[in-house]
């Protein structure tokens, strides 16, 4: 039980009743006393990659985050000691290399296939090791037939966070896991009706605010609400640095390395706009159209400069479906018509 937070008054819901600055304090006092229960846990992302290279990244910790509530395993992953130093033996389909991890834990590595080979096309399995752990993630080699990238933000965009609302967001954040953390409706059909047609699908990135240790759990909820398998996760590395303009090195990195058009997917509540109109003013010529979910903050046209601003997601989709970015069939399978209830409209 997370010390501190237990003890405050709760709500009906079970929630504790104060504001969001005592709420947060009592959440990093519990988060401080949190302790884990095991040894070290490496943590691998899945990616996207080419033919021709693949480039691995993730954190090594000194103990395994476990926890019997939302509460305490998501302090714990917060909490979890990054393991500086650790040798970390990194494989993929035969291609290996040893990298030490960094400061922060971290480690990033780039594989390249045997000199006259490529990777092959589809979903294959990366591999870490350290002393006594080991992690496993999903690599997409991207087919040069790939029709575009889309990048995807997640809070309140994918999952519903509230990052507008500071005591809600807590809630959403700590209390929440990928089993209870509410879905954006409709966002998983329209990811999954994009492409030209079914077996021209685009890649996905989801790139997000939320911290690495999350990645877990973020790839639990994409798959537990149906949405495109194959995601690659670049998360955010919590620090000084990162506390704003961390998502452009990334997508940069991204649109460097995946050479396609991009769908660029977002929310109002933050900066998702700014950083988007950004990317596209650098990399002329390659954004498909942009999405942004309306989550508050949006009364600022001027924001959303040749944008979709939209509050549902069928909205969207039938915006990509016009844009030749999504398909007809699917769309209305995804979405279809509401009928009139019986004696609607009559007086």
């Amino acid at each position: 039980m997370g010390a501190g937070i237990m003890c405050l008054p709760r709500s009906a819901e079970g929630l504790p009743l104060v504001n969001a600055p005592a709420r947060i304090a009592a959440l990093v006092l519990a988060l401080a006393s949190a302790t884990a229960l095991a040894g070290p846990a490496v943590l691998l992302s899945p990616v996207l990659g080419r033919p021709e290279s693949v480039t691995l990244h993730g954190r090594v910790l000194a103990e395994t985050p476990h926890g019997s509530t939302a509460l305490s395993r998501n302090l714990r992953r917060l909490a979890a000691r990054n393991w500086k130093g650790a040798r970390v033996e990194v494989s993929f389909l035969g291609v290996e290399a040893l990298v030490t991890s960094g400061e922060d834990g971290e480690f990033q590595v780039t594989l390249q296939p045997p000199k006259g080979r490529t990777f092959p096309v589809g979903g294959h399995e990366a591999r870490a090791l350290v002393t006594g752990a080991s992690a496993s993630a999903r690599v997409e080699i991207l087919a040069d037939t790939t029709p575009f990238l889309v990048v995807s933000d997640f809070d309140d965009t994918l999952a519903i966070s509230e990052v507008t609302q500071p005591d809600k967001l807590v809630t959403n954040a700590l209390l929440r896991d990928a089993d209870t953390q509410k879905v954006v409706p409709g966002m998983a059909g329209f990811y999954g009706c994009l492409g030209t047609d079914a077996g021209a699908v685009p890649a996905f990135a989801l790139v997000s605010g939320s911290p690495v240790q999350f990645g877990p759990r973020v790839g639990t909820f994409l798959a537990r609400h149906g949405f495109p398998a194959g995601f690659g996760l670049y998360l955010r590395d919590l620090g000084p640095g990162t506390l704003s303009d961390y998502k452009q090195p990334i997508i940069r990195g991204l649109l460097q390395r995946i050479p396609y058009p991009v769908v660029l997917v977002g929310d109002s509540g933050e900066k998702d706009p700014e950083v988007y109109a950004q990317i596209r003013d650098e990399f002329p010529g390659r954004v498909r159209a942009i999405y942004i979910r309306d989550a508050g903050n949006s009364g600022d046209a001027a924001r959303f400069k040749d944008m979709v601003l939209f509050k549902d997601a069928s909205s969207a989709a039938e915006h990509a479906v016009q844009g030749g970015l999504a398909r007809r069939a699917c769309v209305s399978t995804a979405f279809p018509p509401v009928a009139p209830q019986a004696g609607a409209g009559v007086p």
